[in-house]
């Protein structure tokens, strides 16, 4: 048995220290347009669910879904997330597929994490995913008001959805 245990130990630290060779070597392709390996996706997500969980102690939006407040949710996103998260008009943006893991596209697949850790990601980023930290760009205020948002966006009073409308430009010439 002790044998047993002593060849797991070994075998174990073995494959960690091969491991940390190669990605010391360079041979270990972390190139954003390649996708990463199953086990790497796998075991990623799982610590971004586990640390959103952890750290949002299962905390609840204190935010009143209000059309007032799911219009100054679906503001910030259109001026702050929409162009890698995509808008109703282009669910997928030109950005969301440049970032690996791809960024998701909100309107085509919804979060599906509770108010306290949407709210707890979107305040800290997620390191080398290219979702930045807004926890120095947005008050606490904005950032649950963007968790409101995204907890009514496929049911937006009339003021929230008009901030998706594409602005007209005036086309005439000058004289």
């Amino acid at each position: 048995m002790r044998g047993f245990l002593l060849g797991v130990v070994f075998g174990t630290a073995g494959l960690a220290t091969a491991a940390a060779v190669l990605l010391a070597l360079g041979r270990v392709d972390l190139g954003a347009d390649r996708r990463p390996f199953t086990l790497e996706s796998k075991l990623a997500m799982n610590a971004v669910d586990a640390w959103a969980r952890r750290g949002s102690h299962g905390e609840t939006n204190p935010v009143a879904p209000s059309a007032e407040n799911i219009t100054a949710g679906a503001t910030l996103y259109l001026n702050h997330c929409a162009g890698c998260h995509g808008v109703p008009s282009n669910p997928e943006s030109q950005f969301q597929r440049s970032f690996y893991p791809p960024a998701p596209g909100f309107f085509s697949e919804m979060p599906d994490m509770s108010a306290g850790e949407t709210f707890y990601v979107i305040k800290r980023g997620i390191r080398w995913t290219g979702m930045p930290a807004w926890n120095r760009t947005l008050t606490d205020e904005q950032i649950r008001q963007i968790v409101v948002f995204f907890d009514n966006m496929h049911k937006l009073p009339a003021s929230a959805a008009k901030v998706f409308e594409p602005v007209a430009v005036n086309q005439a010439t000058p004289k």
